[in-house]
């Protein structure tokens, strides 16, 4: 049986799953982690619930079947199935590791109290963390077990090409193909991950335990 993490490698490498207009149903690799993944005419529902129940939810939305994933209603009943809350709808994006040191003077801190280090930390595992003056990156395995970046610029570093330079610098911590989660409203945040090389390869929406 195909999993989550067969797709997210496939798709890192360019490879989709077929825009069919359907759905498929994987289930979690952990309690933590349930959601919906689209891709172009194809959605990916992570969850330990009953397929046919998925399917029976995704029929009752009143939309074309390509957005009935994604469409609130579907989310809410899927939320409320599941006993979770649901965040934003995020652009997914992804990039290739590239060789070399960072161009980028990092120095890697165990600073439990940041907030960004905090919100990774519940979403992820084997979260690590750099500081850049100015700025931090933070890194974990989420969903899939793929390799996850985020980071966040100080106030007064902004505008400045920080963010660009902090998640190109990631490319060269990591071994592997690094994902990120953007909402699509941050434009400033989508802007320097594209101009850093991350490609954009589809959507999601994860589910917390509340």
């Amino acid at each position: 049986m195909e999993t989550l993490r067969d797709i997210l490698d496939a798709a890192a490498r360019g490879v989709f799953p077929p825009a069919d207009g359907r759905t498929t149903v994987v289930p979690q690799d952990c309690e933590r982690d349930a959601g919906v993944l689209a891709f172009t005419a194809h959605a990916v529902v992570l969850t330990d619930e009953d397929p046919d129940w998925v399917r029976r939810a995704l029929r009752a939305v009143d939309c074309d079947a390509l957005a009935a994933p994604m469409n609130p209603l579907f989310l809410a009943a899927f939320a409320e199935r599941t006993g979770r809350t649901a965040e934003t709808i995020d652009a997914m994006l992804v990039a290739a590791p590239l060789p070399g040191a960072a161009p980028l003077a990092l120095e890697e801190i165990g600073d439990a109290g940041h907030s960004r280090v905090v919100y990774a930390r519940g979403r992820r595992d084997e979260v690590r963390a750099w500081a850049a003056e100015g700025g931090v990156l933070v890194t974990g395995r989420g969903v899939g077990g793929r390799l996850e970046v985020s980071v966040e610029v100080d106030e007064e570093a902004r505008q400045r090409g920080l963010g660009r330079a902090l998640v190109t610098a990631a490319r060269h911590l990591a071994g592997e193909p690094l994902w990120a989660q953007v909402a699509p409203g941050n434009a400033r945040s989508l802007r320097a991950f594209l101009a850093a090389g991350y490609r954009p390869v589809g959507s999601e929406l994860l589910l917390h335990a509340r």
